[in-house]
């Protein structure tokens, strides 16, 4: 088997997880993809692959080597297909990371009119709240809202999002509205679970701690409690923001809010990236940046 073939065998199967999903993808036995992986193994003189009962899962040499073979794959496809004339209109299947809120909120419109543009592209939207590890789950690009850590991808910034607190008018009108993160303390708070801190809301000063009267296991459930005017809801502000701009939420306490946070788009490769990732960036940047949701 040639050295090619051995790394998208190798590449297979180290994304799967598992010898027997590599080869459904690559329509294989599944004696054939594990000689392949051993006699790959003996050639490089390495273990790439950890076995154990649950799959297998690539060991710190086989992370870098998938790596590199899908960088290397990634320019050898590029090259066949700037051959044959697809370089300057890009085919296939992008995958994109983001927040679910991100995705409803904002990115939706964007996404169809991406596709309208590109016929011959389809694309993949995955729900993903933290930072992807790209390669490894098999995404072209991130919408990330907050820092990234020192990493070997690159970033384009599109805007920033701030902290909110927000509620419903009519919840105001029974309850009156807060005038300073103290007075939290006197007003129904909506908390979610899922950020890890339900009871600290950061603002300019510093964190609050709140005693929420409900505790929700998704910022959407939170936002729809605050939107039928149960309480007061502490969310960023992409996430509620077609809520405020029909008037179902107000924002509160805007004198206090924290410092707002770097939205970026993630991906690999930078200038190498392929022709489907630049397009998507072409496209994506400018109707991003532009977008009300975000401050510049």
């Amino acid at each position: 088997m040639s050295k090619h073939r051995e790394m998208q065998v190798f590449l297979a199967v180290a994304q799967a997880g598992s010898l027997a999903a590599a080869a459904r993808a690559l329509e294989l036995s599944q004696a054939t993809v594990m000689r392949t992986v051993v006699a790959l193994e003996a050639r490089i003189g390495s273990a790439l692959l950890v076995r154990s009962p649950r799959g297998v899962s690539p060991s710190p040499a086989g992370e870098r080597f998938a790596e590199s073979c899908q960088r290397i794959l990634e320019q050898l496809g590029e090259a066949e297909r700037s051959v044959a004339g697809l370089h300057a209109q890009p085919v296939g299947q992008l995958t994109l990371a983001m927040p679910l809120l991100m995705a409803h909120q904002v990115f939706t419109p964007i996404a169809l009119d991406y596709l309208n543009a590109f016929p011959e592209l389809s694309l993949n939207i995955q729900a993903c709240e933290a930072l992807p590890r790209l390669l490894e789950e098999g995404v072209d690009v991130a919408l990330v809202v907050g820092q990234l850590p020192d990493s070997s991808g690159f970033a384009v910034p599109v805007g920033r999002v701030r902290p909110v607190v927000c509620a419903a008018p009519a919840y105001l009108a029974r309850r009156g509205r807060p005038q300073s993160p103290e007075a939290l303390q006197e007003h129904r708070t909506i908390a979610t679970s899922s950020t890890g801190h339900a009871g600290d809301w950061r603002f300019a000063g510093g964190a609050v701690k709140v005693v929420p009267r409900l505790i929700c296991s998704t910022p959407q459930a939170a936002i729809r409690a605050a939107v039928a005017g149960f309480g007061l809801v502490h969310c960023l502000s992409h996430e509620v923001h077609q809520e405020l701009q029909d008037g179902q939420l107000q924002r509160l306490l805007e004198p206090f809010a924290a410092e707002p946070v770097p939205v970026q788009l993630f991906y690999r490769e930078g200038r190498r990236a392929a022709a489907r990732v630049r397009s998507f960036l072409d496209f994506a940047v400018p109707r991003l940046r532009a977008h009300p949701a975000f401050e510049g």
